[in-house]
């Protein structure tokens, strides 16, 4: 169970709690209410597990582009070398060799800046569902210490 379907059960309970006349206030099962705050702090670490392989997936991903980066540019140099040695073809095979390491470069860039907003979105998501947990444990607390 993830923590905000712990959440969405908390707040149905609340919602069929009955009302104490004249006061606004709630009657809420007690047991019910420590047993879905158990099941968060069991959930929780899973939440910062899932964050934690993102990251990990994260550099990775950024590693074998790099990888890849290396190894498309060991390839174009040794493409350059070859064609050194051919006479009427060295000016072109310069030109293509620098290319394809420009293009390797780009691409790399391009894979690492893909990678990057995919681990920050990853991470907001896990963040924006962090702060809802905390903020509604905290307006939980408020709530409840304010009714003693």
């Amino acid at each position: 169970m993830e923590i905000l379907e712990i959440i969405d059960l908390m707040e149905e309970s609340i919602d069929k709690s009955p009302v104490v006349p004249l006061s606004g206030k709630i009657l809420v099962d007690k047991e019910d209410l420590l047993d879905y705050i158990q099941e968060m702090r069991l959930v929780f670490p899973e939440e910062i597990k899932e964050a934690n392989w993102v990251k990990d997936e994260r550099q990775r991903i950024l590693s074998e582009a790099e990888t890849r980066a290396q190894t498309m540019v060991k390839n174009a140099e040794d493409k350059v070398r070859q064609m050194i040695d051919e006479n009427e073809v060295t000016r072109q095979a310069v030109e293509q060799a620098n290319q394809l390491v420009n293009d390797a470069q780009t691409r790399s860039m391009e894979i690492k800046l893909d990678c990057d907003q995919y681990a920050d979105d990853v991470l907001g998501d896990v963040e924006k569902r962090l702060e809802m947990l905390l903020k509604k444990v905290h307006d939980d607390r408020v709530y409840f210490n304010g009714k003693q």
